[in-house]
């Protein structure tokens, strides 16, 4: 069902700030641009959703957007910027993606599993 919601868009535009500022002041510290930035992005995913959408399993969601990520991560195996014709450095190759990695994927389920955890735990303070 269609509904913007004023509180996701808030909280969507500050993790894209975080994402901005991971992607550009903090470009030089491994741990942050290499695992942080991909547990993040997910959370970025999950509130743009809630933005426009309510969502009534949350579950179901939070798996959509697992399984849209690693879908992303395998096009990247099979270099699907270039299939594309992306400018490299342009917002949409960036987006994209340009480099296949196990490790990227265990940081998306790694930040599924918090969003997970927090709407569990919001159901239980309800």
């Amino acid at each position: 069902m269609v509904k913007f919601n004023l509180k996701y868009l808030l909280l969507s535009t500050v993790i894209f700030l975080i994402e901005v500022l991971i992607a550009t002041v903090f470009k030089d510290i491994v741990f942050v641009r290499s695992y942080l930035g991909d547990v993040i992005v997910v959370m970025l995913i999950y509130t743009l959703v809630l933005t426009f959408f309510k969502v009534e399993n949350r579950t179901k969601l939070i798996t959509g957007i697992f399984i849209f990520s690693v879908i992303v991560e395998v096009l990247q195996y099979f270099k699907i910027a270039d299939v594309f014709g992306l400018k490299p450095g342009s917002i949409a190759a960036i987006v994209v993606g340009n480099s296949f990695s196990w490790i990227d994927i265990l940081c998306y389920a790694a930040g599924c599993l918090f969003l997970y955890i927090i709407i569990k735990i919001g159901n239980l303070t309800k």
